[in-house]
């Protein structure tokens, strides 16, 4: 695979710019900040898009190389596979997924997979090559060969793991040694007592104690509901009859306060009566005494009468003798005078005798008035007493007509209601003798009793209640118990299958890494050999790992020794030819080697070596050199090493 071309629109602080690469080798240089590792990060994230986060940066990829000025954010790459398809990739940085273009510049982006996080994945799926392998292998910085004294022993460990397990950052002492701590710590042996599968097992047999000693609270539990689920049914039973005889009760109720409304009504229907005949005595006895005080009056005025008739009697007799006298003395004595004087007697006895009867008259007629009166005055009391009696009788026989009325429809009320009641509780009531039940101080009775009876089933309930509470706290930790050992038998077999799948995993880590030592091992062995021999113009011609003392390399003497002692400068080529040897078996596609200031460290005649060797070595493969000196483009015109040379 060949990168050809670069259209930086704007990238950081690049902008309309264009870089075309050869097949072979190109030199790109350029002053420090020119913007060497800006292009080659421009290429890496045209190739797998450009990321918003941090990932441990102070500033991502896309705060870092947004453009300051301006809104376009954009470029294009165009670069060519192994089997001659060419393609342009243009990119938006501010949208996640480029547009790709074939040969014939046909939009092909829809053919490659979208991943929701990463965005297109076309660059992976042409070179089986994620992002992160790229960058630690085809991409080589400044950075990552520079290395002090205090770093040497990361970098022969990083060799070490890359022949021993094919990837730099894993080491299989290291990830068997990490699994055995992590197997420690998360599941326990049977001798660490305190680890977690053992203090698991240790509680659950103590929780099984408890359980066991709980687990009888449970039927208790269950007896008690049964008992209270029975106390409650004859609860309700028994409401239900004291239900119905109350509401029998309140109908007699009503029923004996007509009743005594009637019998108040018949009271006074009674009492009229009495009134009645009192008044017939009363009449009676007036009439009684109206008889004697007529026959006294009678008396009385018959007795004037004859007195009054005598007195007239005696005043006509004695007027008779008077005449009789006045006429001697007329006729006897002859003086005038005494006869004038005496003849007055006439007159004067006259007018006294008329005025006599007068009286007597008057009196006659005041007694006979009276009589009349006293007559009147008893009549009208008489008169009264019967008006009296005629409006009582008529107002009892109104009274009794309502009583009658009232008995007939309270009798004919009452049975039905009655009825109504028991035809409504008639399937409630199990108890059907409570139905017969209608007299008012019975039902009485039966209430008082029913009553009781609930009052006992509440008192009983209450202390069922009771009961299943404190038994209820009992059940309650044995449910807690329960469950936390059915969460500890989880806990259990997740370490179990923890457990099982960490010897599983060293298992499978042993076998790949005897796989590893006995087929890829020595073929990076014999590539790592071939590269120092040639990088150290024989210096070192053989390099090995064991698992004692990890990698060693072979000296002219013949003699081993491990990496750690050699120089830092020899350390560096043996990680470079480790990751030139690597990039042979990475990828499908024969990838470009990019080197950015990589050789900034190297004496003149380590770089000679590895210029030439880059050259001779990888005559097919396209190699990026990004460089700050003119070292690298002196040394190849100095050899006639052919160069395409790029000047930023």
């Amino acid at each position: 695979m060949n990168i050809d071309k670069l259209k930086i629109n704007a990238y950081g602080k690049l902008k309309d710019q264009e870089i075309e690469f050869d097949k072979h080798i190109n030199v790109v240089h350029g002053q420090n900040e020119a913007g060497k590792s800006t292009i080659l990060n421009f290429m890496i994230n045209m190739l797998y898009g450009i990321s918003k986060n941090k990932n441990g940066k102070e500033y991502s990829d896309f705060e870092r190389y947004k453009p300051w000025e301006g809104e376009d954010f954009s470029g294009k790459i165009e670069y060519t596979i192994d089997n001659g398809e060419i393609f342009e990739v243009f990119r938006d940085f501010r949208k996640k997924n480029p547009q790709i273009f074939n040969e014939k510049k046909e939009d092909i982006s829809k053919q490659f997979n979208i991943d929701k996080s990463k965005g297109n994945e076309f660059f992976y799926e042409q070179t089986k090559m994620d992002e992160a392998l790229f960058l630690s292998t085809i991409v080589v910085n400044q950075e990552e060969v520079k290395l002090g004294k205090s770093e040497q022993n990361i970098l022969i460990q990083k060799i070490a793991n890359l022949v021993g397990t094919g990837e730099d950052n894993v080491s299989y002492k290291r990830a068997i040694d990490r699994i055995n701590r992590r197997q420690l710590e998360e599941i326990g042996t049977q001798k660490s007592r305190e680890k977690p599968l053992n203090k698991l097992l240790r509680e659950n047999e103590t929780l099984e104690e408890e359980k066991k000693e709980l687990e009888k609270y449970k039927n208790t539990k269950y007896e008690i509901e049964e008992n209270k689920k029975d106390l409650l049914e004859k609860f309700s039973n028994t409401e239900i009859e004291l239900e119905y005889l109350n509401k029998i009760k309140k109908i007699l109720e009503e029923e004996k306060i007509e009743n005594e409304k009637i019998k108040i009504k018949e009271n006074i229907e009674n009492q009229n009566n009495k009134k009645i005949n009192l008044n017939k005595k009363e009449i009676s006895e007036i009439e009684n005494e109206n008889k004697k005080i007529f026959e006294k009056n009678n008396k009385k005025i018959n007795t004037l009468i004859k007195n009054k008739n005598k007195l007239k009697n005696k005043f006509i007799i004695l007027f008779i003798i008077l005449i009789l006298i006045n006429i001697f003395v007329c006729i006897l004595i002859k003086n005038n005078i005494f006869k004038y004087i005496f003849l007055l007697t006439l007159p004067m006895d006259l007018i006294f005798s008329i005025l006599f009867l007068k009286n007597k008259k008057n009196k006659i007629k005041i007694a006979e008035e009276e009589n009349k009166k006293e007559e009147e005055k008893i009549n009208h009391e008489k008169n009264n007493y019967l008006n009296e009696n005629k409006m009582i009788e008529k107002n009892n026989n109104e009274l009794k007509k309502e009583i009658d009325e009232l008995k007939n429809n309270l009798n004919q009320k009452i049975d039905q209601e009655i009825e109504k009641i028991k035809n409504n509780y008639l399937n409630k009531i199990k108890n059907t003798e409570k139905i017969k039940i209608n007299n008012l101080n019975e039902i009485q009775y039966e209430v008082e009793k029913i009553q009781k009876e609930l009052n006992k089933i509440n008192i009983k309930l209450h202390e069922l209640d009771f009961d299943k509470e404190n038994v209820e706290v009992k059940v309650d930790n044995l449910m807690e118990i329960e469950e936390k050992i059915v969460n500890n038998n989880e806990k259990i077999v997740n370490l179990r299958k923890l457990e099982k799948s960490m010897n599983l995993a060293k298992e499978l880590l042993g076998k790949a890494y005897e796989k590893m030592k006995n087929t890829v091992t020595p073929k990076f062995t014999e590539n790592l050999s071939k590269n120092i021999n040639e990088i150290t113009n024989g210096k070192y011609t053989n390099v090995m790992v064991r698992d004692d003392n990890g990698l060693v390399v072979e000296l002219d003497s013949g003699n081993y020794v491990e990496a750690n002692r050699l120089s830092v400068g020899t350390i560096d080529q043996l990680y470079l030819s480790l990751r030139l040897s690597m990039t042979e078996d990475l990828s499908k596609e024969k990838m470009p080697i990019i080197l950015d200031e990589a050789f900034a460290y190297y004496d003149t005649q380590r770089l000679e070596n590895i210029l030439k060797y880059l050259a001779n070595s990888y005559p097919d493969r396209q190699i990026i050199l990004f460089t700050c000196t003119e070292r690298e483009k002196n040394i190849f015109d100095e050899f006639h090493i052919s160069y395409h040379y790029i000047e930023l």
